[in-house]
């Protein structure tokens, strides 16, 4: 059989195999991510049938879909935004560094992976999902809610620090002498600060190239923009992903809220192929080898992502119902944890990684928005109830 007819044959099964599972996470009420890591794992290196045609396809998809994550995630933020948010709810944000990026480091140490594995960790339990969190804040009815703008502010900061976390890590997997590191982190610092700067002065100029009526021009100018300056943060050092959220923050008004309209589509097709890519890349025998110690990590860091919305939620004047409910809500982990963990892989640094950072997503991702329902629960009421009457008598 013909190499290209394979591949159409391949993807086109996982493709349909991929929707009937996302009507699943529907149905249960879940995000379907770890439905489509399951799916890579079944069908990559050690699953029931190995893929090997479309690896390749799935390779570009998935780099394409990380871009449009992060493309999408700064169209729902101005610069302007960002930076209020950053110097509102700062204590807060670097509470939940400490909180959950700690926890991580600490525990690829303990398992010996070394320095570099534990950077990677770090980011990975200590990023919350943002768009699982959304999702499930606003299956839940929550988007008024007093605590909401915690959560939100939280998971902004997140956001920003990433921008400045991933070219770090790329500087450090990369493994170059200190002082070549030192300039690569100085370079990228630099261009994501350059680039947050020009989002905010003249974010206005860059949304008049764009026509926010015709949206085929709108959807091939701002994904050919978005594209070509994740190419060119690449190249120099910093995360293409990084890049394309700065676009995203650069776009502002009508044409931020159009193009929006008209990369969901391909977002969620190609972060579909991403999470798949990622299953696919990942040994099926070593997750099972990993799962205890997921198991571990994930107890530990959704107590302190818990903690963190708690706390934050009490330096902000929040009750007490509403504090458990910023903290329950930020536990999932989800699309920047793989793609701290398919950075850190792919540079050769601990393998072993990989299984444990899918195995720790499907937890967290599948717990996640089970515990965000646990303090509209009778019991979980009825018991702050009794705490408040023991409390006061």
């Amino acid at each position: 059989m013909h190499d290209n007819t394979l591949i159409l044959i391949e993807v086109g099964a996982l493709l349909l195999g991929m929707s009937l599972l996302g009507r699943l996470s529907i149905r249960i009420g879940i995000s379907p991510i770890p439905f489509y890591l399951i799916a890579g794992l079944a069908f990559g290196e050690g699953g029931l049938i190995p893929l090997d045609a479309s690896s390749e396809f799935f390779a570009v998809g998935s780099e394409i879909g990380v871009i449009l994550l992060l493309t999408l995630l700064g169209l729902e933020y101005t610069a302007s935004e960002l930076l209020t948010n950053l110097k509102q709810s700062k204590t807060a944000g670097i509470m939940d560094a400490l909180f959950n990026a700690l926890p991580g480091a600490a525990f690829a140490l303990i398992l010996g992976w070394g320095p570099v594995a534990a950077v990677a960790l770090a980011g990975i339990t200590w990023v919350s999902s943002s768009g699982v969190i959304a999702k499930t804040i606003r299956d839940l009815g929550r988007i008024s809610n007093r605590e909401t703008p915690i959560v939100l502010a939280i998971l902004v900061i997140e956001d920003l620090a990433m921008a400045f976390y991933l070219p770090v890590l790329s500087a450090v997997v990369i493994g170059v002498s200190l002082l070549q590191g030192a300039i690569t982190v100085a370079i990228a610092v630099g261009v994501v600060v350059l680039i947050l700067f020009l989002a905010l002065r003249f974010g206005h100029v860059i949304s008049r190239i764009f026509t926010p009526e015709h949206n085929e021009p709108l959807l091939l100018g701002v994904l050919g923009l978005t594209m070509l300056v994740a190419g060119i943060a690449a190249q120099v050092n910093v995360s293409a992903a990084v890049g394309a959220f700065l676009v995203g923050i650069a776009l502002s008004g009508k044409v931020a809220q159009n193009a929006g309209e008209v990369l969901t589509p391909l977002r969620d097709l190609f972060a579909a192929f991403f999470f798949v890519f990622f299953g696919l890349a990942t040994d099926a025998g070593d997750l099972i080898g990993m799962l205890v110690p997921a198991i571990i990590l994930a107890a530990i860091t959704m107590a302190t992502k818990v903690a963190t919305g708690y706390l934050s939620a009490k330096r902000a004047g929040i009750g007490v119902p509403g504090r458990w409910r910023a903290g329950f809500a930020l536990t999932a982990r989800g699309e920047f944890s793989i793609v701290i963990a398919g950075l850190a892989v792919g540079a050769g640094v601990a393998p072993l990684l990989a299984p444990l950072a899918t195995a720790y997503v499907l937890i967290t991702v599948i717990l996640g928005p089970i515990l965000a329902r646990v303090p509209d629960a009778r019991w979980f009421k009825a018991t702050l109830k009794r705490r408040a009457l023991a409390r006061a008598s």
